[in-house]
C-alpha cells in the first residue's frame, strides 16, 4: 500500500513566521506521514504538528533548543514501503555533498535534510536519493517558498514534487 509523503524543514515559527500558510497545513492533512528535517525553532510548532499529521517523524535542527532536543533526535531512520530513509539537518557544503553522505548514510535509500532552505534532489554515486525540501517560510533568495511530497511504494519513491507556496497563501492556525 502507498504512504504519500510530505517533507518538510526550517519552518522556522515563530520567527520567519507566525505560523505555517494554509497550504501547509493542506498538505499535512493529505500525507500520510510528515518528515520534518529540523529546525522548528518552538515546541509549540512540533506539538501542533504532533497532533494534526497522521504520522510525523522529525529530527532537531542548529536553531533548535533544548525543549525540542529533549523530544527528537538529531537523526532519524525508517523504513517506509520498503525504503530505508534517514533524516538529518545538516549536511555541510553543496560541494562534495553526494560523496559525503554517501559514506555517512551507508545503509539508507533516501536521506532528507534541510538547513539551506535551498530545495536539492539529488543521486549519489551509490544511488543515495538526496531530497532538501527547502523552507515553507524563510525562502533566502529561492523564487518561492517550498516543501516537498512523494509517495513510497513497494520499494520506489514516486512522485517526488518541488511544492512552491502561493504568495498570497493566508497563514493557517494549525
Amino acid at each position: 500500500m502507498a504512504t504519500r509523503l510530505m517533507l518538510i524543514s526550517d519552518t522556522h515559527v515563530p520567527q520567519r513566521a507566525r505560523q505555517l500558510p494554509e497550504q501547509v497545513w493542506r498538505a499535512v492533512d493529505e500525507a500520510d506521514l510528515v518528515l520534518h528535517a529540523g529546525d522548528w525553532v518552538d515546541l509549540s510548532l512540533y506539538d501542533k504538528l504532533s497532533r494534526r499529521a497522521t504520522a510525523l517523524l522529525g529530527v532537531y535542527g542548529n536553531n533548535d533548543g533544548a525543549d525540542l532536543r529533549g523530544v527528537l533526535p538529531e537523526i532519524a531512520r525508517d523504513t517506509i514501503e520498503g525504503i530505508r530513509f534517514a533524516m538529518i539537518h545538516q549536511t555541510g557544503a553543496a560541494t562534495g555533498r553526494e560523496t559525503r553522505m554517501d559514506a555517512a548514510f551507508p545503509d539508507t535509500d533516501v536521506l532528507v535534510f534541510g538547513h539551506s532552505h535551498i530545495p536539492w534532489d539529488s543521486v549519489s554515486p551509490q544511488g543515495l536519493r538526496l531530497l532538501n525540501p527547502g523552507s515553507p517560510t524563510d525562502r533566502r533568495g529561492q523564487s518561492a517558498h517550498t516543501y516537498l511530497t512523494a509517495v513510497a511504494d513497494n520499494g520506489q519513491l514516486t512522485d517526488v514534487t518541488l511544492v512552491r507556496i502561493s504568495p498570497e497563501a493566508p497563514t493557517g492556525t494549525g
